[in-house]
Parts: structure tokens; C-alpha cells; sequence
């Protein structure tokens, strides 16, 4: 891709599958990694990926606005934020105030404040790009998990916005929607709610029209395009790795 070499970025949620496939490819192509997050640190992946690595909970503001403060100080100003953090609540009426208090921190406010603490950094760059991980759960309603979908097209909504909002400054800002991934998120939500992950996966690969779950490298290229030059007219989108989920 075009135009990533040396560029910083900042990918939260960094050692989940999506994110640290993402960092990967940020890697191969010579970006400068920066991982954030709420785990501790495992210096194996830390290390195989190059990436300066931060602990951070994005749900606390606090500590968004420190860790982005370090990583402009030690490792460059922010050209590119990746978000992929987030919770993973599946509720439908039932869902309590606390419930909702704690995917709506991660998933939206959290989201929300790393653009807040690294849009001035990228001002200072004179543009950057900006990807926020919606999900096909922000284009259609899913029988009990509305607390789940309901952030996801928040963020599509947020980067609509975000987009109109920084435009002036050359930020671009884009929404990655994923299918079904065959992830350990993927997998630990199948035991929470008690199914069976091998019969699920069947399941789920045959709601897409190329009949599997995608891969987190799938993702991760197209991660890389929307923070590429080779994507320097898009803005304002959402771009679906789906595997032809929606086209059904």
C-alpha cells in the first residue's frame, strides 16, 4: 500500500485477533506500531510485531489522554488510529443499566476518545485516517443482541460525522465492517451462551455467500487500504469484508 511507511499508528484492542493481525500487516508495511491495550503486556506478540505496546483502559479518559501524550512523546505524532477495542454484551430487552454503561464505554465512548486525543496530533501531521470497526451488526437488526448492535451503528454513525468534521484537516475517517470472523472472540461468545462452536461455525459460515467465516488477515488488508494512500478520495464509508453476508 501506498504512502504507510514510517507512519505511526495506534491500534486499540491490539492483542485481540483482529487487532494484532492488523498490527501484522501495519508491520509488513513499515508502519510504526503502537499497540493499545487493557491487557497486560505479552512480550512475545509485543515483540514479533515491533510495536511499542501500552496498557490502557479507552473507557477512561484519564488514561486515553496520557498514553496518547506518550506515544506522541516516544514514538512520533499519530498519523493513523485503528479502533478495534471492544465489549461484547449480547442482550436484548433484558439488558440492564450496567450493562449498557459497559459496552456503550468501550464500544462508543471509548472510540470516541482516542479520536479525541489523537485528531490534534494528525492536525499537526497535516491529515492521517481514521478506521473504526463497525461490524455487519450495524446494518441489521439480530435477535438478542441489541446491546451489541446498537453500538455498532453508533459507530457508523460516529464516523459519518467524524468525517464531515474533519475533512478540512485532510483526516479521513472510515468504517470497517466485518462479517462473521472465526476469532477467539468468536469462539469464547460461543461458550458463553453454550453452543456448539464446531456447529455454529457451519452455522455462520452458511449465512455468507462464500460459505466460511472470514480470516482477521481478510480484515486486516482491508484495514490497510483505508489507511493507505491507494484510499486518499474515501471518507466517510463503510467498507464491508463480509463474505457477501449482507448481499443475501
Amino acid at each position: 500500500m501506498r504512502g504507510l511507511k514510517n507512519k505511526v499508528v495506534i491500534i486499540t484492542g491490539g492483542l485481540g485477533d483482529l487487532g494484532y493481525a492488523t498490527a501484522r500487516r501495519m508491520m509488513e508495511e513499515d508502519c510504526k506500531v503502537v499497540l493499545f491495550d487493557l491487557l497486560p503486556r505479552d512480550q512475545e506478540k509485543v515483540a514479533a510485531v515491533k510495536a511499542a505496546y501500552y496498557q490502557v483502559d479507552i473507557s477512561d479518559e484519564n488514561a486515553v489522554k496520557d498514553a496518547c501524550a506518550s506515544v506522541e512523546r516516544e514514538v512520533g505524532p499519530v498519523n493513523i488510529l485503528i479502533n478495534t477495542a471492544a465489549r461484547f454484551i449480547f442482550k436484548g430487552v433484558e439488558a440492564t443499566p450496567e450493562e449498557w454503561q459497559q459496552i456503550c464505554s468501550v464500544n462508543i465512548a471509548g472510540t470516541s476518545l482516542m479520536a479525541k486525543y489523537t485528531v490534534p496530533q494528525m492536525k499537526k501531521n497535516g491529515g492521517g485516517s481514521i478506521i473504526n470497526f463497525s461490524s455487519v451488526s450495524g446494518f441489521v437488526g439480530q435477535s438478542d443482541f441489541a446491546t451489541y448492535n446498537a453500538t455498532k451503528f453508533a459507530i457508523r454513525g460516529l464516523t459519518k460525522c467524524w468525517a464531515q468534521d474533519l475533512a478540512p484537516f485532510q483526516i479521513r475517517v472510515n468504517a470497517l465492517c466485518p462479517g462473521y470472523i472465526y476469532t477467539k472472540a468468536f469462539i469464547d461468545s460461543c461458550e458463553k451462551l453454550g453452543l456448539d462452536i464446531e456447529e455454529e461455525d457451519k452455522r455462520a459460515s452458511a449465512m455468507h455467500l462464500l460459505n466460511r467465516q472470514g480470516k482477521p488477515e481478510e480484515v486486516a488488508a482491508a484495514a490497510a487500504f483505508l489507511a493507505s494512500d491507494d484510499a486518499s478520495f474515501v471518507t466517510g464509508s463503510d467498507l464491508l469484508v463480509d463474505g457477501g453476508y449482507l448481499a443475501k
